[in-house]
């Protein structure tokens, strides 16, 4: 008769339980992994699914006591560990969108909004295709791959014990927020720059001829002007984004290398 002993039990919780929670939390913060539009069930399988292949490898203390105070406050390193990766990988579609945001105003695109089942708020018509675009370039670049192989790295990077994460982990978060944020920025200049070409020639046409109606010569113009410059610029996305994807597993792997030794 085969029987298991309580510590036994513990012991083999604890080595799912833990991986579990990363996992988890990475899939629930991440861009792809993440939609909303993906069933709920469907992402507990897959974290169920990578847990088994990857706790086999995970080294841990054997005397951690998933029910204990110790347990507990480990579980939630976990937990947050899990967030900040997905969160990093999320502020590149967010750059990318608010580049969008800001083009669309310009362009005069800003009262033309959808829904976006994502992050269950309405975004600008041109925010959310460039959205789309990026998720599709994503994919296309297997970056869900690269973002799995950076979480089974972070397990070795970041083991499971009782190691913290130390301040300068939330600072370099904070520094990747705000370069992606100025990304955001450049990537809506070149389309910022045509409009605002176009704009100041309309202005002196304006008063060239006064009789001229700005309102119903310019929007259109303003608007083919912005769609130019929005195919032109296409083409240069993905090696962007590729770029972004890399520093964002670079500022992953740092994040995880700084921690706190009791």
């Amino acid at each position: 008769m085969i029987s298991f002993t309580s510590a036994q039990l513990t012991a083999w919780f604890a080595a799912f339980i833990f991986p579990l929670a990363r996992i988890l939390a990475l899939i629930a913060s991440s861009p792809i992994l993440g939609n909303r539009q993906i069933p709920a069930r469907i992402k507990v399988a897959l974290a169920v699914a990578i847990t088994v292949i990857i706790a086999p490898t995970l080294h841990f203390p054997a005397d951690l006591d998933p029910a204990s105070a110790q347990g507990i406050l480990v579980l939630l390193q976990q937990i947050v560990a899990g967030l900040m990766m997905g969160f990093s990988i999320r502020l590149i579609f967010t750059a990318v969108e608010m580049a969008g945001d800001i083009g669309g105003m310009q362009m005069g695109l800003g009262f033309a909004t959808f829904y976006d089942p994502q992050n269950a708020t309405h975004l600008p018509v041109i925010a959310q295709f460039l959205g789309i675009m990026t998720a599709l370039a994503f994919l296309a670049m297997d970056g869900h791959l690269y973002l799995i192989a950076a979480l089974a790295d972070s397990f070795h990077s970041f083991p499971i014990g009782t190691d913290t994460m130390s301040a300068g982990v939330f600072r370099t978060l904070v520094e990747w927020g705000a370069s992606m944020f100025s990304h955001a920025l450049q990537l809506a200049l070149p389309l910022i720059g045509a409009l605002l070409i176009t704009n100041l020639a309309l202005g002196i046409l304006t008063r060239s001829a006064p009789q001229l109606n700005v309102f119903a010569v310019g929007f259109p113009i303003t608007l083919m002007v912005g769609f130019i410059a929005l195919m032109l610029a296409l083409p240069f996305l993905a090696p962007l984004l590729g770029t972004f994807v890399q520093e964002g597993m670079d500022v992953i792997s740092r994040m995880m290398q700084q921690t706190v030794s009791p």
